[in-house]
């Protein structure tokens, strides 16, 4: 079973229902986050998706909702400021405190990181915070509409085009981020931080995340985006973000909360992601990875592809049947690297093949294994090492085939 997605709702600072969806792992859930969008975006943007999916399928379920007035959240945006942005955080908080768990990471993308930034040293339940592409101080954001100031000054509001579409901004909104300071926030807030940031990024500078390094105490951590946009637009940034984010805050769960039983599954279970053409989330056991296909073929190769699998079986089962071999007869074997090429042949170019393989006709897959044992394969043993990968289940398996038997639920 995949990491799956669920609609929530909640009341605002304002008490306007706010929209929320909450992604949940397929098994034990190991700790909460709370995710807050960007400036005027939303909680389905392709960066809070993908980072939420991920750290679902590390075993961490994440809420990520639409602050007031946007996306799918009632109330009125242009009623709204950081100050209220992060009232609705703190509200999320609690709700997940109430009806599940209180969070113990944020993870803010922008303006919304900005926003984890000031409000985390207040929830005593989170340890851990990550930021991205977000700026030191929240007043940055006025750089989106900064010609139409002196307006809002002088008639109390202004309508601004914020990414193409219309937005009302009123002098509060301008008064309250100018009022907040972060530096001595980020300072005292006591969590341990993660700041990524593109160095190129063309809305939010560089600079905004060394003051933000710079201001927080340790353990803090810094990874620069080399090449990505601001919005991680391009599928391959959001996913590695995803990833960064979901290794480094496993380092800050609960250290007598590790996987429980029923993180384990007795088969293996995949299950379709929802992010891209064909990825897919595979639980096996205790372990949670990714398969996919490569670019070429309609892919995001974010893990290997189902015949990379196969062939990997293959040389797995190769090196642990050889190291189970030498420690039986005592042999004093080097480290055992086993390298696995697949590729589809005609079968009557198959050398290897049998005569009456090569009467079938048609093509075959061909898997060519290429065994090396650091310090060199002793001579003598050359062909016993080759008869006993020989004998790997794997290798018997592809040999004699199998039979698959397919029910429909």
């Amino acid at each position: 079973m995949a990491a799956h997605t669920i609609r929530a709702e909640f009341d605002g600072h304002s008490g306007a229902k706010l929209a929320a969806r909450l992604d949940l792992p397929a098994g034990a859930i190991r700790a909460w986050a709370l995710f807050a969008h960007c400036f005027t975006c939303s909680k389905d943007t392709l960066a809070a998706k993908r980072i939420s999916g991920e750290l679902a399928r590390e075993g961490i379920a994440v809420m990520r909702f639409d602050f007031t007035g946007l996306g799918s959240s009632d109330g009125d945006f242009a009623s709204t400021n950081f100050s209220s942005n992060i009232e609705d955080l703190r509200a999320a908080a609690d709700w997940l405190a109430e009806h599940y768990d209180a969070p113990e990471i944020l993870v803010g993308h922008s303006l919304g990181g900005a926003a984890v930034l000031a409000i985390a040293g207040e929830l005593a339940s989170v340890r851990a915070v990550a930021t991205i592409g977000a700026p030191s101080q929240a007043s940055h954001v006025i750089g989106n509409f900064s010609e139409h100031v002196d307006e809002i000054k002088a008639r109390g509001e202004a309508e601004v085009d914020l990414g193409g579409r219309p937005f009302t901004i009123k002098r509060q909104f301008v008064e309250d981020v100018n009022a907040i300071g972060l530096a001595e926030r980020i300072g005292s807030m006591k969590k341990a931080l993660l700041v990524l940031h593109a160095p190129r990024d063309e809305v939010v500078g560089i600079d905004n995340a060394s003051a933000i390094f710079t201001a927080a105490r340790h353990p803090k951590s810094f990874v620069s985006l080399d090449g990505a946009d601001h919005l991680l637009t391009e599928e391959a940034d959001a996913n590695y973000v995803a990833r960064v984010i979901a290794s480094w805050a496993s380092r800050y769960l609960p250290a007598d909360a590790p996987r429980q039983e029923d993180d384990e599954v007795e088969d293996v279970l995949v299950g379709e992601t929802g992010q891209g053409r064909f990825q897919v989330a595979i639980h096996a056991g205790l372990h949670r990875f990714m398969a996919d296909e490569p670019v070429d073929v309609g892919g995001s190769d974010t893990g290997p592809s189902p015949y990379d699998l196969m062939a990997a079986a293959l040389g797995a089962c190769t090196a642990m049947t050889l190291r189970m071999y030498a420690r039986l007869k005592k042999i004093e074997l080097g480290l055992v690297s086993v390298t696995v090429r697949h590729n589809k042949v005609h079968a009557k170019d198959c050398l290897e093949c049998t005569d009456e393989e090569r009467a079938g006709g048609g093509k075959i897959d061909r898997f060519e294994r290429v065994i090396s044992i650091d310090g060199g394969a002793p001579a003598e043993l050359a062909a016993k090492i080759a008869e006993i990968a020989g004998k790997c289940p794997v290798h018997r398996t592809l040999e004699q085939g199998a039979k698959v038997v397919t029910r429909v639920e």
